[in-house]
């Protein structure tokens, strides 16, 4: 078993739900909002990761959880899904042999938390009671504490919210198991030997089994003891072991639609479109002068208008810069750089610099748009764009590191319906690079 590097946090700002502490697993404000006595919260809480899986559906020789998405593995969202909710203590992930230095890498690349490793087995459950013995004191050399509550999450769900674990943890405590479920989308039928259809089920009595799952971890683990070889070599579904072993029937939970799993090819792009749909909601506009507020609250506005989910803020720098740290948050991965006539080169690469320094491009691609701002009849817009072709080998170099620089003349008319328009056509253009997220567009130098 193999402990993950704990320096630095895998996602920068704060967790979730505050600070875990020794005797407390949840916030009692919410544990009552999930309908649970705070006393009755758990002391301990763990996760259970199996990630042996070959991907055979997905028809690519890469393990699915290992699959990239906007250059970053799956399994790393799904990590740090897990890791922002600061009461599940520890993380167990299993691997096979010839993928635990992969995931070593992986951790130690992202700076991935409370992480620990076991060895998977051929199958899933092999694999899952791999990582539970990970967990159980009665083993040798164990160097984990014993949960009172385990959680069992795929690998490849990344978008798993706190409230739906939540929800499980606290049901699997008072029942000793509990599942998230969804309602089917197709009707199963079954077919006879002669290929022919034998019947089918009525739909609305029957839900989909999704993860996140939890348990009390002396039911699942005793359940796991008991299971015979061909559970452990054809079983798929953990709520029936509890069952079937611990007679321990689990509690079903509905989960909302984002517990997909990822399955096939086709969904790695559907995940890749949520995180940028997720990453792209909010915008930062920074100035630097009193002159470039009132441009950047005009631009703000009709930003709003253009992305009419998104939060748009805005942060000035004072004169020398400002501290350009405060304004690098967890939340943003989106930056509009406002500037009036001039445009300072030095002042761009100090905060591109301390953009690089910080974690979000190594999570996610972070897009930042230069935006200058002059009136076209006193500076034609060609001549402008020349006095900036700093930008582009300015962009080549930070793009290696993830940060995608694009630059942005939008025409300072004095004319109150044509510097609208600009601003329109201008917001426009942010939205696009904001939502694509492209590389390809890295480097270009655009107007308005």
């Amino acid at each position: 078993m193999e402990l993950g590097p704990h320096s630095r946090p895998a996602e920068p700002g704060r967790c979730v739900s505050g600070s875990p502490s020794a005797g407390s697993a949840f916030p009692a404000s919410r544990v009552s909002a999930a309908g649970a006595e705070p006393g009755s919260r758990p002391t301990a809480v763990a996760a259970v990761l199996p990630a042996g899986g070959c991907g055979e559906r997905m028809g690519v020789r890469t393990p699915k959880q290992f699959c990239r998405v906007l250059e970053r593995p799956l399994i790393s969202y799904t990590l740090q899904a897990l890791e922002r909710v600061c009461w599940i203590k520890d993380i167990v992930v299993a691997v096979t042999g010839e993928n635990m230095e992969a995931m070593r890498n992986i951790i130690q690349r992202y700076g991935h938390k409370r992480i620990s490793l076991a060895e998977a087995g051929a199958t899933r459950h092999r694999s899952i009671f791999s990582g539970l013995k990970a967990l159980a004191e009665d083993q040798p050399d164990c160097k984990l504490t014993k949960p009172e509550v385990v959680i069992i999450h795929d690998a490849v769900r990344p978008f798993v919210e706190e409230d739906v674990l939540l929800r499980v943890v606290m049901a699997a405590k008072e029942h000793g198991a509990a599942g998230a479920i969804r309602p089917l989308v197709s009707t199963v039928i079954s077919p006879a030997a002669d290929g022919c259809l034998d019947h089918a089920l009525d739909r609305a009595k029957h839900r989909a089994s999704e993860m996140p799952q939890a348990f009390l971890f002396d039911v699942i683990y005793e359940a796991y003891q008991q299971c015979s070889d061909y559970d452990l070599e054809f079983g798929t579904e953990c709520l029936q072991l509890a069952l079937k072993y611990c007679h321990t029937k689990a509690k079903l939970v509905e989960g909302p639609p984002e517990l997909w799993k990822v399955t096939y090819k086709q969904d790695l792009y559907a995940a890749e479109s949520l995180i940028k749909e997720k990453i792209s909601q909010e915008i930062c506009v920074v100035v630097k002068t009193k002159d470039e507020e009132s441009v950047g609250h005009l631009l703000k506005e009709v930003l709003k208008n253009e992305l009419n989910c998104a939060t748009i803020t805005s942060t000035a720098l004072d004169h020398s810069g400002g501290d350009i740290q405060n304004f690098l948050t967890d939340q943003c991965c989106s930056f509009i750089w406002v500037t009036v006539l001039s445009s300072d080169f030095q002042e761009t690469r100090k905060f591109l610099t301390a953009l690089e320094e910080s974690s979000l491009p190594l999570l996610y691609p972070v897009v930042v748009v230069l935006v200058h701002c002059l009136d076209f009849t006193l500076v034609p817009p060609a001549q402008k764009m020349e006095s900036l072709m700093w930008i582009r080998g300015l962009a080549k170099e930070v793009k290696k590191r993830n940060v995608l620089l694009s630059g942005l003349l939008i025409n300072y008319s004095q004319d109150e319906q044509k510097l609208q328009e600009s601003l329109q056509q201008g917001a426009s253009i942010i939205a696009a690079l904001v939502k694509e997220r492209s590389p390809a567009l890295a480097g270009q130098l655009l107007v308005a």
